[in-house]
């Protein structure tokens, strides 16, 4: 399985483990990591039967005084801005995310509030006949999740988990 990892993080997969199915032409991403995960699906020649999308980060209906807030607060503060996102990534869970902390950068950031998710490009990989799976979290504080359910739906196989947050846990 190739598994791409969330902003901030490494070594997450772990936590998901209730939803990958771990084989050699599986993809993979939580948050951030399933934008990069659609993106090598898109770009590869690999065969891959199956793209997982875990939360993906889904930003495009913020507006865009919501990403430059975002950044203003990243660069004011790295460690605290990065500690509290985090906390939200784990809420509603008592999910302790020190031992998968690694430190993103500001192009990271930049780069998963300034994706812009593409039914296009979901077809594209799905006319290669790779299954695409969306999983979302009902409570999740990272995204709107009502708008990424609106649009995953409508070209994915979503599953909606009601009480989960972010990292698909209650």
């Amino acid at each position: 399985m190739t598994y791409f990892n969330g902003f901030s993080l490494q070594g997450e997969e772990a936590l998901f483990h209730a939803w990958l199915i771990k084989g050699e032409h599986t993809v993979a991403g939580f948050s951030y990591g399933a934008q990069k995960a659609l993106e090598y699906a898109l770009h590869t020649d690999t065969r891959i039967e199956r793209l997982i999308l875990l939360s993906p980060a889904f930003f495009q209906t913020q507006k865009a005084s919501f990403i430059r807030a975002q950044l203003r607060y990243f660069d004011t503060g790295r460690d605290a801005y990065v500690s509290q996102f985090l906390k939200n990534v784990a809420y509603p869970s008592n999910t302790i995310l020190d031992e998968h902390l690694c430190i993103g950068s500001r192009e990271e950031l930049e780069a998963l509030l300034s994706y812009v998710w593409d039914a296009e490009k979901l077809q594209q990989v799905q006319a290669r006949g790779t299954v695409v799976e969306v999983f979302l979290g009902g409570k999740d504080k990272i995204i709107d999740v009502d708008a990424a359910y609106a649009f995953f739906s409508k070209c994915t196989v979503t599953y909606f988990i009601k009480d989960a947050g972010h990292l698909l846990r209650s």
